[in-house]
């Protein structure tokens, strides 16, 4: 085992895993937690309130992905904490790394970072066979083709009150790019800017792009701030999430837009 005990995670930081493997795994990000209990279950001992999958996950949880119980995740004695650069605070993950912990970072913005991050951390982060879900999952993005025709130019709101886009370089943004669908704030300076509604009508959307999550927007919640715009209600877990998700996602993604766009 000695040559996984300094791996690099996707920040380039170097993982100090033991020369035992990894047994015991705590996660801080819902995707990843799913990608784990896909692919050997009896490693979680851990994972946040927001882990809803898969729905009988049965794990001791330790707060938010924001707000973690620092001393509870060091008292379950992992192995390893599976963390994101975008939805866990650094200075929680200093924490847990000055407690004595290994943590593993992973940083998505894309399809093709997703698949490669998930199989390093999987194989050189828990030393697991990689996962048939994983080729799946891969094989299912490479088969899509964009609708015929131009990309729909849309916004896409992840959050109301105040109003937040997706803007340039995110991994849904891309997934979206994917099925023919191209953000109208890829070139803002942010990555999710807080925008107007006024700004975001004034930009002349041809469709909105409302997923449930992390704003939950519904048929009766989001869709009439576009008057006169069609607006596709999306599976957040399937445009953010990634993991096993990922198989079905363009599947699943690729119906919700197209019923939105024939009516």
């Amino acid at each position: 085992m000695t040559g996984r005990v300094h791996p690099l995670d996707d920040l380039g930081l170097a993982v100090p895993l033991g020369p035992a493997p990894v047994r015991r795994v705590v996660s801080l990000v819902p995707s990843l937690t799913e990608a784990l209990a896909a692919t050997a279950p009896g490693l979680l001992v851990g994972a946040t309130d927001w882990c809803s999958h898969p729905a009988d996950l049965a794990v001791p949880r330790i707060g938010g992905t924001k707000n973690p119980d620092v001393a509870r995740i060091v008292a379950l004695a992992p192995d390893l904490v599976l963390a994101n650069d975008e939805e866990n605070r650094r200075p929680d993950l200093d924490a847990l790394r000055a407690a004595g912990l290994p943590v593993w970072v992973t940083d998505i913005r894309t399809l093709d970072q997703a698949l490669h991050s998930l199989h390093r951390l999987l194989t050189l982060g828990c030393g697991l066979p990689r996962p048939a879900w994983l080729d799946a999952a891969g094989s299912a993005w490479a088969a899509v083709r964009p609708p015929s025709g131009p990309p729909r130019r849309a916004v896409v709101p992840i959050w109301r009150r105040p109003w937040m886009v997706l803007g340039r370089d995110t991994f849904a943004g891309d997934l979206l790019g994917r099925l023919g669908v191209r953000l109208l704030h890829a070139d803002h300076p942010d990555r999710y800017p807080a925008v107007p509604l006024p700004d975001l009508l004034a930009a002349g959307p041809e469709l909105a792009v409302l997923p449930d999550e992390p704003y939950r927007f519904t048929a009766d919640d989001g869709p009439e701030a576009f008057p006169g715009v069609p607006a596709a209600l999306v599976s957040g877990r399937h445009l953010t999430w990634y993991g096993p998700s990922l198989v079905e996602a363009p599947a699943v993604l690729a119906d919700q837009l197209a019923r939105t766009l024939r009516q």
